[in-house]
């Protein structure tokens, strides 16, 4: 079966097709036709293999992609069906990509616990933007638990991780304080924000200019770390999407910080249909930048690298 990834890590020319053994679906598992992969930052980082190194991972290829939707086309072992999935349903999926195992692939093998059904009345492409990012949009939101009325500040909030956050703590009764770039005003004001403040290295400034007291917590995820954590009051909370856990000023105010990985998510069923229902009821908004057939991967990743991606580039297969 055909794949995208890398066999020497570098550039977005790095990323070339090849052909690896089929997989098949285990106990507990389904196979997935994939027809959409999502393109991420996090893709961008593993193409030049920080994350391998990590993990002591010296295989090729090496296939990036954290998002997928498809079709079902096998289950594994025991029956027709494995929990409410059958063969043939459109589902979307978390991936937490290992080797050759990742989302560019025209079939991919997951646990059924990391599937849900697309959302009605959204193609592929659509569907493939929700997992990764929205359930880290979750996660980050259930670490910090803030009641209705209380103070979130989002950065990057025009970005995919970030637009969750702002759209889901709406929904939950938070006042939301988001950063953006003068382009991007409109677009996170759309998104439910109460207050939007200008990006930047000084953004913790212009959060406290809108609320003097700080705020409850901070969705950090334009990675700003210690930058912006002035702006979470004492005893507040911080969500950092690259395991960030703190600087000592924070800390010593009793700033409590919890980096989130979406690894922590990927077998919550229940939460990605959640996530699934509210892309139905209009709470999520499913944006995709541009779509490129898979064998345009490179192409993908030089654009999303170049900035200023708004939605998210998917991969068509």
């Amino acid at each position: 079966m055909r794949v995208i990834g890398v066999s020497d890590f570098g550039g977005p020319e790095a990323l070339r097709e090849f052909d690896v053994d089929e997989r098949h679906a285990g106990p507990g598992e389904v196979r997935i036709r994939v027809r959409a992969a999502a393109v991420n930052p996090t893709d961008t980082v593993a193409r030049t293999g920080v994350y391998a190194s990590r993990r002591g991972d010296t295989g090729s290829p090496q296939v990036p992609g954290m998002d997928a939707a498809g079709d079902i086309d096998e289950i594994g072992p025991g029956g027709s069906t494995v929990g409410d999935f059958a063969v043939g349903d459109a589902v979307m999926a978390s991936v937490v990509p290992t080797g050759a195992h990742g989302a560019y692939s025209e079939h991919l093998v997951v646990p059924a616990e990391s599937v849900a059904r697309i959302p009605a009345g959204a193609g592929y492409a659509a569907a493939s933007t929700l997992p990764m990012n929205g359930l880290t949009a979750r996660l980050a939101l259930d670490r910090t638990a803030l009641e209705p009325g209380a103070a979130l500040a989002v950065t990057g909030a025009a970005g995919a991780f970030g637009g969750y956050v702002v759209e889901l703590a709406k929904a939950e009764g938070l006042r939301v304080i988001a950063d953006a770039a003068e382009k991007d005003e409109q677009l996170v004001r759309d998104l439910g924000a109460d207050v939007v403040v200008r990006r930047g290295d000084d953004v913790a400034a212009r959060i406290l200019e809108a609320e003097p007291g700080g705020v409850d917590a901070v969705a950090d995820g334009a990675v700003h770390d210690d930058l912006v954590s002035p702006a979470v009051r004492d005893g507040g909370r911080m969500a950092t999407v690259r395991g960030f856990k703190g600087d000592e000023q924070a800390l010593q105010r009793g700033v409590v910080f919890h980096p989130v990985l979406v690894v922590d998510y990927h077998r919550e069923q229940a939460k990605l249909d959640g996530l699934r229902k509210q892309a139905e009821d209009g709470v999520l908004s499913l944006r995709v930048a541009r779509t490129f057939p898979a064998d345009q991967a490179a192409e993908a990743h030089r654009l999303l690298e170049a900035g200023g991606v708004r939605g998210r580039l998917v991969l068509e297969f």
